[in-house]
């Protein structure tokens, strides 16, 4: 399977996750981070109350290292926190609007705004304790 027909099957999972249970206040609330692109992130950020975007890249060793953290806690915080992913190399303009030096980068969001942003790989237990700090 080309690395094509499998971002296909994992978008296509994706979307099937969101259109079933998971609902909070109308929205649905995915199971694993979603992709963002130049194009939808504003919208992804005011879809949700809390929104955490791992800005990374394919040739990033620490954005690879994050990577499964960050799938686990999508799936273990569904309905409370919202995951996405930001290739940085493919969406300059997003990396550029929020000056995005390093990566990975989270950049944190409540209710649409930037409230925060950590730089690095950071083990599971400093990232549950940057995001739990947006969800009082």
């Amino acid at each position: 399977m080309s690395e094509l027909d499998e971002i296909r099957q994992r978008k296509l999972q994706e979307m099937m996750r969101m259109t079933g249970s998971g609902l909070s206040g109308g929205v649905a609330y995915p199971d694993s981070p979603v992709v963002v692109t130049d194009s939808d992130f504003e919208e992804t950020v005011k879809k949700y109350p809390v929104v955490v975007v791992d800005c990374w890249a394919p040739w990033c060793g620490p954005c690879r290292m994050l990577s499964p953290t960050v799938d686990a806690m999508a799936k273990d915080l569904k309905g409370k926190v919202v995951f996405a992913k930001l290739n940085t190399d493919e969406n300059i303009g997003t990396a550029g609007k929020f000056r995005i030096m390093s990566i990975p980068t989270l950049l944190y969001f409540k209710d649409g705004k930037l409230v925060d942003k950590s730089v690095g790989a950071l083990p599971r237990p400093m990232l549950e304790s940057q995001v739990n700090k947006h969800l009082q």
